[in-house]
């Protein structure tokens, strides 16, 4: 059996490697893409101002993708800083693209129709959707943040 320890250890040793060169390609990977997520969405903003600014005229609808640009980018930065995925955030992105969708179809048609009552009832799923979260979050936090209190 002790002829067979060096052999154990050095499983053992490879193991790790593999296991630290793994961890390294998956972080790279991670910030590299989250780096490239925040960039388009910054590229994506500003393109979407200096549009804006050129067309002479700034409608509610271009101020709420301004917001959705704004929220996917402190989404982007939660997650940077925390390794967690906000799921709020991307509640919120959907509840502001709803609304830029009911109010650019109530400006450009005037003529009401049952789409806007799905409108109004997938953004009212939604809020309802973040108060069942953070009801969630508030009463059964997660194991690692029992663990700091």
């Amino acid at each position: 059996m002790s002829e067979l320890k060096w052999a154990e250890k050095l499983r053992k040793n490879l193991h790790d490697q593999a296991d630290s060169l793994g961890n390294l390609c998956v972080e790279a990977f991670h910030y590299l893409a989250l780096f490239g997520i925040g960039a388009i969405t910054a590229y994506a903003a500003v393109t979407t101002f200096i549009g804006m600014l050129e067309k002479g005229s700034i409608s509610v609808d271009d101020i709420l993708l301004l917001f959705i640009y704004l929220e996917l980018g402190a989404m982007t930065g939660i997650y940077f800083k925390t390794n967690h995925m906000p799921i709020r955030f991307l509640l919120y992105v959907a509840i502001t693209a709803l609304t830029r969708l009911l109010i650019g179809d109530v400006s450009h048609h005037n003529a009401p129709d049952l789409g806007i009552i799905y409108l109004c009832g997938g953004i009212l799923l939604l809020a309802f959707s973040i108060l069942v979260v953070r009801y969630a979050s508030s009463k059964y936090p997660s194991v690692k943040d029992r663990a700091e209190n």
